[in-house]
């Protein structure tokens, strides 16, 4: 059983600057919540335990968040604002817990991953990167799984492979993501097929699929042994997908594709399209923000 989930918060969010100047990137809302917290509720929701936040000094806003807040909550109490105050005290259940390491410099994304060990050990576990949303509201699963996280999981158990999530993206944009090589066709939505190789931003008509990698990652304890022997790369950083790559030459690593939706909320407009998304179907805002929407339209 997978239980464990790394996120790595430590870097300074430049794309999003500069409203990521003195907030970190992850705790810009969408509609009511922060970003990270849809993150934290999609992998609670696939039965992940234990939240792995790999932290920098200046994201301590990210640990306050999941952190009790005595003085508010009494306040609240006393005001007699009970729903508010069930809002706050059910941000994670009780059964969850989130632990924090310090990422000491920004040496790339498979450094952050790295820092993680300790606390990981020798377990399977997964990576999200917290400015990617996932949506998977009304999407239905051939695995009875909660959501695309969870069908990485269930893929997992029943094939032992590493994962990586991808979507399809228009052949004329894939040059902007890392795409995914396949043995065979490509998957159904919901399905697995086993990676051949990757390429990161190929040149327009060398794609060798159109399946891009998103921010999904399942990976085996053994990534660690091999990021720890991987040269940096460009700007000096530790890459993800290098060690992916070896990790795929000892054996076998399989690309999920999603089902839902996603929203890349590192930039302006993938960050308004997931509000945009989150606020229409909002419970308490929705039918507010349609009226706006119409509003607003020309």
């Amino acid at each position: 059983m997978i239980r464990k989930a790394v996120l790595p918060v430590a870097g300074f969010g430049t794309r999003c600057l500069p409203a990521s100047k003195a907030i970190p990137k992850e705790m810009i809302t969408i509609v009511d919540k922060p970003v990270i917290q849809y993150v934290v509720e999609e992998a609670v929701a696939a039965g992940i335990k234990e939240i792995v936040l790999v932290t920098h000094s200046a994201k301590a806003a990210i640990e306050n968040h999941f952190d009790k807040h005595f003085e508010l909550e009494t306040q609240l109490e006393a005001k007699g604002k009970t729903e508010l105050l069930e809002e706050l005290r059910n941000i994670i259940p009780d059964d969850v817990t989130i632990i924090s390491v310090r990422q000491p410099e920004p040496l790339g994304l498979g450094h952050a991953v790295l820092c993680a060990k300790p606390v990981v050990g020798d377990e399977p576990f997964v990576v999200m990167l917290p400015d990617v949303l996932v949506d998977a509201d009304g999407c239905t699963f051939a695995h009875q799984v909660p959501n695309d996280l969870g069908g990485m999981i269930d893929a997992f158990d029943r094939t032992r492979h590493a994962q990586i999530m991808v979507e399809n993206v228009p052949r004329e944009v894939a040059y902007k993501y890392g795409i995914v090589a396949l043995e065979g066709d490509a998957p159904a939505p919901g399905e697995s097929a086993m990676i051949t190789g990757m390429v990161e931003k190929p040149k327009p008509g060398e794609e060798p699929s159109t399946l891009a990698v998103i921010g999904r990652y399942l990976l085996p304890g053994e990534i660690f042994a091999l990021l720890e022997r991987t040269a940096p790369g460009a700007g000096g950083e530790i890459q993800l997908t290098d060690a992916i790559d070896q990790l795929r030459a000892q054996g076998g690593v399989d690309a999920y594709r999603m089902v839902g939706d996603t929203y890349d909320c590192g930039f302006q407009l993938g960050y308004l399209e997931a509000t945009l998304s989150f606020a229409k179907r909002h419970p308490k805002f929705g039918e507010g923000f349609k009226e706006l929407l119409a509003k607003y339209a020309d």
